[in-house]
């Protein structure tokens, strides 16, 4: 996966986005599993190491927030974005909710643009080979998610 800008709304008393990636550096991660995070060209790469599952965590801990993502990947990834994760050194798709890239799910109802187990994509969508955008907002109990200006998620998690 790489990935090119990825930006979270503050909390209600201040103004504008806070910036997680900027395009020259990761200091706003901490990096889990073996792959080999580097910035080529100001987007973020993931050279895998091995089997085990790689992830980029935010070292701040955010509550209700809108996340900005601009990703490309190809058609084969199987991927994600992990958001209120219960412990962030143990990343699955039980102890939290990934917000989906996985064009070629055995079950597409909740592929790209879904959350596996919560909510499947409202309108099914193919990612692979091409820049796109997630929009994700969590407030709440609420979830949106927008994949390149189509909603594909709107649930309210209870």
């Amino acid at each position: 996966m790489s990935l090119t800008g990825c930006m979270v709304t503050p909390p209600a008393s201040e103004v504008g986005w806070v910036t997680l990636f900027d395009g020259t550096n990761l200091n706003n991660f901490n990096r889990v599993g073996d792959a080999n995070w580097r910035i080529d060209n100001g987007v973020v790469v993931a050279d895998l190491g091995g089997k085990e599952a790689s992830y980029l965590v935010t070292k701040e801990s955010y509550g209700d927030f809108q996340i900005r993502a601009e990703f490309w990947v190809d058609s084969a990834a199987n991927s994600g974005i992990f958001i209120r994760l219960s412990d962030p050194a143990k990343i699955t798709a039980t102890n939290s909710y990934e917000v989906n890239i996985f064009d070629q799910r055995p079950d597409p109802s909740y592929g790209t643009g879904g959350i596996p187990n919560i909510a499947q994509t409202l309108v099914p969508m193919k990612v692979g080979g091409q820049w796109s955008t997630y929009d994700i907002t969590a407030k709440g109990s609420q979830l949106t998610i927008v994949l390149n200006g189509v909603k594909t998620v709107d649930v309210r998690d209870t």
